[in-house]
């Protein structure tokens, strides 16, 4: 074998013309939109339907309801709760001979809001957090923060929170030390410098003039959130309310080549599997795309995917078309089902080159990043698709003039993580790990390249529409 017979993965920019650069860019403008709109689960959701029915998608209560019958080609959606999504192209084939599916999750880390949150102190009013996923708790402060969320009022109606996304809009902020005061904290690990404690927002300054008040900066916080949003203070128990990076997705590089943005992990995938199932219309199997809530802290819950969502989801549309066996009939469906987990990669940062081994690594620029496995060190918690099925996957991607690439999330003894491969691995479907590669995975602004998303919303089109 010579030289010129040794197997690389292509870089993608050396590779594309003009007009399918162009092509690529203007892709990502609409992702950059999506991103600044869709900056919590709940508004990912929202987002999302508002678009599925302009491209003919009918929530599956009318089909329930008897309104509407299922036909080959009917477009489905089940909105569960308002965090997680669920999109169905009934295919030509049953579903018991199963489906198509591109997964991915909706949630990425960020502050949640305390349920007794609004304190004074130091001439200050402060909001406590609980931290939501694995972050580095000192990348968030002293960058601009927003609040988003939701609150329920005495009367029970939904108040939806935002500020501090239009230009006049005050931000939020978290203070850090100065450095000539830093010398303790200094002598700390990394991770123990700034405690989840300590992640304290800043929210107000402005005592109230009524000295007959107590605590009158944070009553006149009170105000002011009584004045915009009609909330009181015990309006904060019942709330889901959450600080996140201010600022909009942005172009990243003289060349405009990379996004940086808040969300990547997993909005990046969530927006180009959405993306690729709006295309597809007469599937043979029918096509899925699920979008989860609660992947970073274990898929739990009522949203996440170790909840029965979307097994009732498919449960659903099979009593629809089918009279007896429907259990089994489901069981056989979730079996005989090939998945794409769709979640982010590292991609090879040379400034921390010592956590991956370059040889098994996923570079920028090089396309949609297959993971046979994920977990940690000895492979734990991991699915590990097998031979099989990722020839399939190769030969799909390659039918399609997907550029894609292999690559591990770090070296063996580094650390490591999952996604949600193996639950839906446990169903007994063909699953493996799909998605772009990330630099500053979690950090308030994660980086992206241009090409690998584009190539990813490629790879899960080529999917879907077989």
């Amino acid at each position: 074998m010579n030289t010129s017979d040794v197997f690389s993965f292509q870089k993608g920019w050396e590779i594309i013309d003009k007009k399918k650069k162009e092509r690529v860019f203007e892709f990502c403008q609409d992702y950059k939109q999506f991103l600044d709109r869709g900056k919590t689960e709940r508004k990912c959701v929202e987002e999302m339907i508002k678009k599925a029915k302009l491209n003919g998608y009918k929530d599956i209560k009318e089909y329930i309801s008897g309104k509407e019958k299922i036909q080959i080609g009917e477009k489905i959606y089940v909105n569960q709760k308002g965090k997680a999504l669920a999109l169905f192209v009934i295919g030509q084939e049953s579903i018991e001979s199963g489906m198509n599916i591109v997964a991915a999750h909706i949630d990425s880390p960020r502050l949640d809001l305390k349920p007794f949150p609004l304190y004074e102190d130091g001439e200050l009013a402060l909001l406590k957090t609980h931290y939501y996923g694995g972050i580095k708790k000192y990348q968030w402060t002293t960058i601009p923060l927003a609040m988003h969320g939701v609150f329920i009022n005495k009367n029970g109606e939904k108040i939806d929170i935002c500020i501090g996304e239009e230009e006049t809009d005050p931000v939020f902020y978290i203070t850090d030390l100065l450095p000539h005061l830093s010398k303790n904290q200094n002598e700390k690990k990394l991770s123990d410098a700034i405690t989840g404690e300590g992640l304290n927002v800043i929210i107000g300054s402005i005592p109230c003039e009524d000295e007959e008040i107590k605590e009158k900066i944070k009553y006149n916080v009170l105000h002011l959130l009584y004045e915009k949003y009609n909330m009181e203070e015990e309006d904060f128990l019942t709330a889901e309310i959450e600080i996140v990076p201010s600022g909009k997705a942005r172009d990243v590089g003289i060349d405009r080549s990379l996004v940086g943005a808040y969300g990547q992990d997993d909005r990046v995938c969530a927006y180009t599997a959405f993306k690729a199932i709006l295309n597809i219309d007469h599937p043979a199997q029918t096509a899925v795309a699920l979008f989860a809530d609660k992947e970073e802290i274990g898929s739990v819950g009522n949203t996440g995917m170790q909840s029965r969502f979307f097994e009732n989801a498919v449960a659903e549309l099979i009593s629809l078309q089918e009279i007896n066996l429907v259990d089994l009939k489901l069981r056989r469906a979730l079996s005989n089902s090939k998945v794409l987990s769709a979640d982010v990669g590292a991609a090879f940062d040379p400034n921390f080159p010592d956590v991956l081994d370059k040889r098994n690594a996923a570079f920028l620029g090089k396309g949609v990043l297959v993971s046979k496995y994920t977990g940690a060190r000895g492979k734990s918690g991991s699915n590990d698709a097998n031979a099989e099925f990722l020839g399939e996957i190769r030969n799909i991607f390659n039918n399609q003039n997907v550029l894609w690439q292999i690559g591990e999330l770090g070296k063996v003894d580094q650390g490591g993580g999952g996604t949600i491969a193996y639950i839906l691995a446990g169903y007994g479907a063909e699953v493996i790990d799909c998605g772009t590669p990330l630099l500053s995975m979690h950090a308030p602004m994660e980086i992206a390249s241009k090409f690998d998303i584009y190539m990813t919303y490629k790879a899960y089109n080529a999917f879907l529409d077989r």
